[in-house]
Formats: structure tokens, C-alpha cells, sequence
């Protein structure tokens, strides 16, 4: 027989006497790679200890993080802060939590980033060099190539400062390729387009030749 499932579920038969589960997202939508993605945020989150008799007045901590959204956001600044001042989210207060856009979204800037990752074999300082409009692009990258070459889940990556890195700093051989002034992309494929808007239609007679050589 089958088991209950509590989940949001159905079973689908494969074979007589074996049964697979298919997960259902909400709605009965089918579960796509952009929703699963993480999008990151900065964020800057300030706190500090609740007042007592003793002091009345205590320390403020400000902090800048990155974050998929303000509730994580804290989460993290109560981890750092407890480690950093002993203070915990039970005996502290957050007074502000605001999310930092970039100044220059539609600019090119090289963003190099110091990280510190737990591997399999422990804990290691890392060096990175990003080219991006905006620097929550970069640590976007960041993460998905942590992920992907060093195999470094998202919590295990603590990062420690981000900075724009002029040109002539830049280390990355990746980053510097960019630098020329005469680069140029060649097209691997063109496509076939009207000259104008009149002979643009939707649906096409025959079937179109999309490869120029």
C-alpha cells in the first residue's frame, strides 16, 4: 500500500508495485530555475541592547548585509552581533532596517569582493573580481559561483568587504579581458528581420531561413 502524505502531493503510478511522488507547487504551478534562484539585497541594519538601569544608554551597532529579504536580513545581523558584542535578539532592540540601492545601476563597474567560505576541509579566505551594473549582480555571481565551483552552500559564505576596483587594480585576468577599448562580440547567429514595421507580420507563409552566412 501507500503511505499518508501530509505535503501537498499526488502519487503517480511508474509500475504495479511501485509508486513515485511528484511534489505540486502552490496553485498547481510548475516550480521554474527563476523562482528557485535567490535574488540578493543589501541591506543595513542597525541595533543595539535594550536599556537597562546599568545602561540606560547602550551601544548602537550598525551593520550592512546582504539578503534575499529584510526578515533574513535580521536574522543575520542578531548571528554577527551575537558573536561580535554578545548581544542576542531576546535582550536587543533593531532600530532601523533599510535596503541600499546603487547610485549608478546602468554603469559597468568592476566589483571585487573578499569573501570567507567553510569547504568540506574548513574555513578559507577568497578573493573575487565581478563585472556587473549593480552590486547586488555581483554577489548574485558571487553566490552562484561558489556554489558552482567550489561547492559552497549559501550560509557557509560570510562576506567580508565588497569594494569598486578601478580598472588598472583589477587582478582577475576574467575582469581584464573587458578592459580593451576596441573589444568586439561576433554574432553567432543572425537573424533575418523586415526592413520596416509594414512588412513585420506574426504568422509567417513559409517557414523562414534564419541562417546567414
Amino acid at each position: 500500500g501507500t503511505r499518508a502524505c501530509t505535503s501537498r502531493c499526488h502519487w503517480v503510478r511508474r509500475h504495479p508495485n511501485t509508486h513515485v511522488r511528484r511534489r505540486k507547487t502552490p496553485r498547481g504551478r510548475t516550480r521554474r530555475r527563476s523562482e528557485a534562484m535567490p535574488r540578493y539585497h543589501q541591506y543595513q541594519v542597525v541595533g543595539r541592547h535594550l536599556p537597562t538601569e546599568k545602561e540606560p544608554e547602550p551601544k548602537i551597532y550598525r551593520m550592512k548585509l546582504f539578503a534575499t529579504d529584510h526578515v533574513r536580513a535580521k536574522s543575520k545581523f542578531w548571528y554577527f552581533l551575537k558573536k561580535l558584542a554578545r548581544v542576542k535578539k531576546a535582550n536587543g532592540q533593531v532600530l532601523a532596517c533599510n535596503e541600499i540601492f546603487e547610485k549608478k545601476p546602468t554603469l559597468v563597474k568592476n566589483y571585487g569582493i573578499w569573501v570567507r567560505y567553510q569547504s568540506r576541509t574548513g574555513y578559507h579566505n577568497a578573493y573575487k573580481e565581478y563585472r556587473d551594473t549593480t552590486l547586488n549582480g555581483a554577489v548574485d555571481q558571487l553566490y552562484d559561483e561558489m556554489a558552482s565551483r567550489h561547492r559552497v552552500r549559501a550560509p557557509c559564505v560570510q562576506i567580508i568587504k565588497t569594494g569598486i576596483v578601478p580598472a588598472k587594480l583589477c587582478k582577475r585576468a576574467n575582469t581584464k579581458q573587458f578592459h580593451d577599448l576596441n573589444i568586439k562580440f561576433p554574432l553567432a547567429q543572425k537573424i533575418v528581420r523586415p526592413s520596416s514595421k509594414t512588412y513585420k507580420t506574426t504568422f509567417k507563409a513559409v517557414r523562414p531561413n534564419v541562417a546567414v552566412h
